[in-house]
C-alpha cells in the first residue's frame, strides 16, 4: 500500500521538526509565524498536505461537507438503488440543502475556501522562488475551483471570495456581506483558476511518495467536467453551442495531457481499483491506507460498509436495485431484450450479459471473491418465507465494485483502497460527449469512437460491424442517450448518477412515478427439491457451491419482484435542479438573494 497524504503530512510534519529547528526553536510551536512558515518549502508542503486532506472528497465523491454528495454517494437518489428521502418524496425545501454555509465554521465550503485563500496569500508573502510558488498554488487554486464547482453545480451562481475576508469589527464585516456573482462569472473564475493549475503543475510528479497529488492532467479533466456541465441542458437550455465547444477544446486538451503524461484505460475494469501507485486509469485519486497508527489512520469504509453483512461485516450498503440489474447490457452490448444474438428472460437476468455485470453486481449464487477465497459464491434467498441471511440485502443484490477479494474480514475495517474521482474513462465520455454536443460533420465519430474504447475495455464483443453494439447512423439526441446509458454501466456506484441526470433534466422522465424495484428469490419447495438445510450442506449431493447456476435458476428458485417505494412513488420537482439558499443564509447575510425557481429574483442560468 502506497502513502496517502495523510502520511505524507506526518513525514512532512517529522521532516519538519529535524530540518528546521532554527526555525521552530524560535517561536511557540502552537503558533508558528506565517512569515517564517511560507519561507520554508516543507512547512509550506505541509499546509499544501492539510489542504487536500480537507478537500479531497472520499468514495462516492462524498465531500464530507455537502448535503448533497453524502446522499448521492450511494445511488440512493436514482434508480441505482433505493432509500427514502425528501428529494424524491418531492417534500424538499429551501432550507434542506445546507451547502451554501449557515454558519461560521472553517470546514464548511466557504471556511475552507478562506484556508485556500490565506495560504495563496500567505505563500506570495513567503521568500521561496518563483517557481516553487507557482506549484504550491497551482494545487491550491485546483482546490478552490473544486469548491467553487460544488457549489455552482447545486445552487448556480455564489459569491465569489478570491481574497481572505477581514471579520474583525463593524466595517469589515459589512465589506464582506457579498451579493451573489452570476453563474457565468463563476464559471469564469473556475476555469480561470484551473487554467493556472494546468499551466504550472507537471504532467506527473517524480516520485511515488507524491502518487495521488494534483497533475496538470487532473486540472484539465475537471475543467472539462466544469464545462460539460455548464453545456448540458440544466445550464444549457437552450442548447448554446459555443458551451458544448469550450466543453470539447477542455476535454480534448485533458486528453492529450493525460496520454501524454502515460494515462489511459486500466486494461482491466474489474481489478483497476487495487492498482495504485502509477495507475493509469486514476486521474485524480483519494489516497487510504490500512494503517491502524493515529497518525496515518485513512481507511476509506467503502469496503466494510459494502460487503453483504452475513460475511462477518456490518456491511450490506450500496445495494443495486432491480431498474439497475436490468439496465446492463447483453455480452454483445444490446439493451436485454432487443439483442438478436443472446435471449434475455428475467428468470435467468444474470446470463450472457455485458462483462461489468458480473464485476459490480452481486447476485444470488454469483462468484462474490473474498477474503481470498476466488471461487466464494454469494447465497442471498429465502426459504419458507424467511433469508438464509441473517440480515437479508433489501433489493437482492449486492455492490461487488471495488470490493477488495485479498482483505480479510477481520481486517476490512482497515482497508485503504484509493477512491477514483475521475478516471480516464470519464474522459472519454466527456469527450465524446461534448463532440456529439457541438454537432459538426464528423463529431459523431468521435463520440462513438469515446463509447467504443470503453466498451472494448470492458469486454464486450465487437460485432461484425466492429461497433460493439451500438447502432449506426445514430442522430444527435440518440447518441446523446447512448452517452448517458453508457455512463450508468460504467460508472454505476460511483456517484455519478444523480449528477448526470440532473445535468441532463431527466429526473422526471427516468425516476418519477416509477417505483423501484428489487427482487425477492424462493427456494422452492417439493420432490427432487432440496430443502435449504441440504442446499447449505457441503456433504450433500446438491450443495450449492457445487450445482450449476442454471439448473438451479431452472428447477430451485424463483423470482418475484417487490417494490422498494413503499411509501410514495417518486416525484422530483422541477426546482430542485436549483436547489434553493437557505433561509438562515439570506438571514446572515441580505444581500444574498433566492433563486427564481424558489421564489427570489436571481435567475440561475445568467
Amino acid at each position: 500500500m502506497k502513502l496517502n497524504i495523510n502520511l505524507l503530512i506526518a513525514l512532512c510534519s517529522i521532516a519538519a521538526l529535524a530540518s528546521c529547528k532554527k526555525v521552530l526553536d524560535k517561536g511557540d510551536l502552537g503558533s508558528i509565524p506565517t512569515d517564517l512558515v511560507y519561507n520554508d518549502s516543507t512547512l509550506v508542503n505541509l499546509n499544501v498536505g492539510y489542504i487536500y486532506d480537507q478537500n479531497l472528497p472520499s468514495w462516492g465523491g462524498n465531500s464530507g461537507v455537502n448535503t448533497l454528495t453524502a446522499v448521492t454517494a450511494g445511488g440512493t437518489l436514482t434508480d441505482e438503488s433505493y432509500g427514502e428521502s425528501k428529494f424524491l418524496e418531492g417534500t424538499l425545501t429551501e432550507s434542506d440543502v445546507t451547502d451554501f454555509g449557515t454558519t461560521l465554521n472553517a470546514t464548511n465550503n466557504y471556511g475552507k475556501i478562506r484556508t485556500i485563500n490565506m495560504m495563496m496569500t500567505d505563500v506570495d508573502g513567503g521568500t521561496l522562488p518563483l517557481a516553487t510558488k507557482n506549484r504550491l498554488k497551482a494545487q491550491v487554486y485546483f482546490f478552490r475551483a473544486w469548491r467553487y464547482f460544488e457549489l455552482v453545480r447545486t445552487y448556480g451562481g455564489v459569491p465569489l471570495v478570491l481574497t481572505p475576508l477581514d471579520g474583525v469589527g463593524q466595517e469589515a464585516k459589512d465589506l464582506a456581506l457579498l451579493p451573489r456573482n452570476t453563474t457565468s462569472e463563476c464559471i469564469k473564475q473556475i476555469t480561470s483558476d484551473l487554467d493556472t493549475a494546468i499551466k504550472y503543475l507537471p504532467g506527473r510528479w517524480p516520485g511515488s511518495a507524491d502518487w495521488g497529488r494534483i497533475t496538470r492532467g487532473a486540472a484539465a479533466a475537471l475543467k472539462g467536467r466544469v464545462l460539460l456541465t455548464y453545456a448540458s441542458p440544466q445550464f444549457n437550455p437552450d442548447d448554446l453551442q459555443d458551451r458544448w465547444q469550450a466543453a470539447y477544446n477542455a476535454n480534448v486538451q485533458a486528453r492529450d495531457l493525460l496520454t501524454a503524461a502515460g494515462f489511459g484505460l486500466n486494461a482491466s475494469y474489474g481489478d483497476m481499483w487495487f492498482t495504485e501507485v502509477n495507475n493509469p486509469e486514476a486521474v485524480m485519486i483519494t489516497g487510504f491506507n490500512t494503517a491502524t497508527g493515529d497518525q496515518t489512520k485513512k481507511n476509506n469504509g467503502y469496503d466494510n460498509a459494502t460487503r453483504p453483512s452475513y460475511t462477518g461485516t456490518a456491511g450490506g450498503s450500496n445495494q443495486p436495485s432491480w431498474d439497475l440489474v436490468k439496465s446492463y447490457p447483453m455480452k454483445d452490448g444490446k439493451r436485454p431484450g432487443t439483442s438478436t444474438v443472446y435471449t434475455y428472460a428475467d428468470q435467468t437476468f444474470y446470463k450472457n450479459r455485458d462483462p461489468r455485470f458480473d464485476q459490480t453486481i452481486g447476485y444470488n449464487g454469483s462468484l462474490y471473491p473474498i477474503n481470498n477465497n476466488t471461487t466464494y459464491r454469494l447465497w442471498t434467498y429465502f426459504a419458507g418465507g424467511k433469508t438464509t441471511e441473517v440480515k437479508a440485502s433489501n433489493t437482492g443484490f449486492y455492490t461487488r465494485k471495488a470490493v477488495n477479494p485479498t482483505v480479510l474480514t477481520s481486517d476490512v475495517q482497515f482497508s485503504g483502497t484509493d477512491w477514483m474521482e475521475i478516471r480516464y474513462a470519464e474522459v472519454l465520455l466527456n469527450l465524446g460527449e461534448s463532440a456529439v454536443g457541438i454537432n459538426r460533420t464528423g463529431t459523431a465519430d468521435e463520440g462513438y469512437a469515446s463509447i467504443i474504447a470503453v466498451r472494448k475495455r470492458a469486454g464486450i464483443e465487437a460485432g461484425s460491424n466492429g461497433l460493439y453494439g451500438l447502432t449506426a447512423g445514430m442522430s444527435r439526441a440518440d447518441l446523446f442517450t447512448a452517452f448517458l446509458y453508457e455512463r450508468q454501466i460504467e460508472f454505476a456506484f460511483e456517484g455519478k448518477r444523480f449528477w448526470d441526470l440532473r445535468r441532463w433534466k431527466k429526473f422526471e422522465s427516468t425516476i418519477n412515478g416509477i417505483k423501484r424495484r428489487g427482487v425477492i428469490i424462493n427456494l422452492k419447495v417439493g420432490a427432487g427439491i432440496p430443502t435449504a438445510t441440504q442446499f447449505a450442506d457441503p456433504n450433500n449431493a446438491n450443495y450449492r457451491d457445487k450445482v450449476n447456476l442454471d439448473v438451479a435458476y431452472a428447477n430451485y428458485f424463483t423470482v418475484e419482484f417487490k417494490d422498494l417505494d413503499t411509501r410514495y412513488s417518486p416525484n422530483w420537482k422541477p426546482a430542485y435542479y436549483f436547489f434553493g439558499i437557505p433561509n438562515s443564509s439570506i438571514a446572515n447575510n441580505p444581500k444574498i438573494t433566492q433563486n427564481n425557481t424558489w421564489g427570489g429574483p436571481f435567475d440561475p442560468l445568467k
